[in-house]
């Protein structure tokens, strides 16, 4: 049986739950959240500061994995237990976004994570032609 959805993994980084970090069908991506883990070592970074950087990076080996490039992403979801560390995505937001005229939608959430996470990602993109 052949079915439209297809799990997206990201090697190296996972939930303790048996869910994976997003899913396809069609030409529509949704990640689940997507931390600040390093792939190396399977663990949260020290810091606030790198695991916002390792979360940017995480995201952008999600997409490729996916199929998809920062290009195709319409929304992000920032989760943040501590909404200091928005300059922080700010400046990796911009890395990954630079261009002001071609900027996917986002909302900034403070709240409580697990497992020592300061910062989680979730994006939504739709693959072109």
């Amino acid at each position: 049986m052949t079915t439209r959805r297809r799990s997206i993994e990201i090697e190296g980084v996972a939930h303790s739950a048996p869910i994976p970090m997003g899913a396809r069908i069609d030409n529509i991506v949704y990640s689940s959240a997507i931390m600040g883990i390093d792939p190396e070592t399977g663990r949260a970074a020290e810091g606030g500061p790198e695991q916002v950087r390792l979360a940017f990076a995480n995201v952008a080996r999600f997409l490729a994995a996916a199929g998809v490039t920062a290009d195709d992403v319409v929304r992000m979801t920032v989760l943040l237990e501590d909404m200091a560390l928005r300059e922080f995505v700010n400046e990796e937001w911009l890395k990954m976004f630079p261009d002001p005229t071609s900027r996917p939608a986002r909302h900034a959430v403070n709240q409580r994570l697990n497992g020592g996470m300061l910062v989680q990602l979730e994006v939504i993109a739709v693959a072109g032609d």
